[in-house]
């Protein structure tokens, strides 16, 4: 699996691919500079449980970090994710 980012100037997404294919995506928008808005995060039904999800929410993570960046998760699923990775709480706003 691979983790694509797609970054324009007020929105952007990260995207899961295998074999050339996106498998799952995860979506979110500008909000200034230095802090983005997690508004949606999806796996397509064959890969749901294996991870998927997880892995965008740390590839966001990781960006946050090496950007100075913070993230204000609106999606259910990354506010869980935030919610139980107290580690990641140094990029949330």
């Amino acid at each position: 699996m691979e983790i694509l980012q797609k970054n324009g100037q007020r929105n952007g997404a990260f995207l899961a691919t295998e074999n050339g294919t996106v498998i799952g995506e995860m979506t979110y928008l500008w909000q200034g500079n230095n802090r983005f808005v997690i508004d949606y995060t999806g796996v397509i039904d064959a890969y749901k449980g294996k991870g998927v999800a997880k892995k965008l929410v740390e590839r966001a993570v990781e960006y946050a970090r090496e950007n100075h960046c913070t993230i204000c998760p609106q999606c259910g699923y990354v506010r869980t994710v935030f919610a139980r990775c107290p580690d990641m709480g140094d990029v949330l706003d």
